[in-house]
């Protein structure tokens, strides 16, 4: 493609026009905008990329973004998208506008010493792993480039943008998912008793069953085989919390959740309370051994 530089960011990225019309974009490769100056043409060759500064963010417009941001900034969000790339295949690059914006806010609280928490920093890094895992590279470049040293908090926030652009969704959407998926944790928490350990298989297993009941709910669609009769019969306690639970999550996500996910509900809870048992009955055996050595 052929553009008209109309500013000139630094060595590896300029905002121009593409050739004959008024569209702008922003143009990134290496060394692409080295020596260039503005009102020049250039015509890019197929390593670099380009970005539309119509697009729409849940941030604002891309062109606004781009004139707070700095160029720094959106470089290390292209860096990412190129490593998610490469793990996930194919997603929408317009995320780089929000992830560059937010990666700048993140500088500016490291070095003003202020730290964020984010509630749901484990939840994403067990839902969302493998954009965790990518996002996780930029400890590294910031590291590389400012010597800065970010915390898990902002990697969450990072991988939360990378799902946003896989899946093309709002990263608030991925930020809800991850909250409904909480607020059913600990509600299970509460109807069982027991505190799930967010690293467990149990947790693994029950978080991905709510990620995908949550999108039922949203979508409407539903599952095909009820087993709401034989778990209610065969496990009522774990029955029981699980009707409860979903109709506590109707209330906090306003959303209708088929009857038919009760019994699935209720499946994971079992395993849940089993689980439980199981690691008594554990407990119970190892002390009897330790008295029998203590008796020998």
């Amino acid at each position: 493609m052929i553009f008209r530089i109309a500013k000139v960011l630094n060595h590896n990225s300029f905002i121009g026009i593409d050739d004959g019309k008024t569209t702008e974009y922003l143009v990134m490769g290496k060394g692409v905008a080295f020596g260039k100056k503005v009102s020049q043409t250039v015509e890019t060759g197929q390593d670099v990329r380009v970005y539309s500064l119509n697009e729409l963010t849940e941030r604002g417009e891309a062109r606004d973004i781009i004139r707070s941001v700095p160029p720094e900034c959106l470089e290390l969000a292209g860096e990412v998208l190129d490593r998610a790339e490469k793990e996930f295949g194919e997603l929408d690059r317009s995320i780089l506008f929000p992830m560059a914006d937010h990666i700048a806010f993140a500088v500016r609280r490291i070095r003003n010493k202020e730290q964020i928490s984010n509630p749901l920093t484990e939840d994403i890094r067990v839902l969302f792993h493998k954009e965790y895992k990518v996002a996780q590279c930029m400890e590294e470049l910031l590291r590389e480039r400012f010597h800065l040293e970010i915390d898990e908090h902002e990697v969450g926030y990072i991988a939360l943008h990378i799902h946003s652009a896989i899946v093309d969704e709002k990263v608030s959407q991925a930020m809800q998912m991850a909250r409904s998926v909480r607020e059913c944790i600990f509600l299970v928490e509460k109807e069982t008793g027991k505190k799930i350990d967010v690293m467990s298989l149990s947790y693994n297993r029950l978080m991905n069953h709510v990620r995908y009941m949550v999108a039922r709910a949203v979508s409407g669609e539903k599952l095909k085989v009820n087993m709401n009769d034989y778990m209610e019969v065969r496990f009522p306690e774990a029955y029981k919390a699980s009707r409860q639970i979903c109709r506590e999550m109707e209330k906090n996500l306003k959303l209708p959740f088929n009857e038919v996910e009760i019994g699935y509900l209720a499946m994971h809870l079992e395993r849940v309370m089993d689980t439980e048992l199981q690691e008594k009955n554990e407990q119970k055996n190892l002390h009897r051994g330790e008295n029998v050595l203590l008796l020998e």
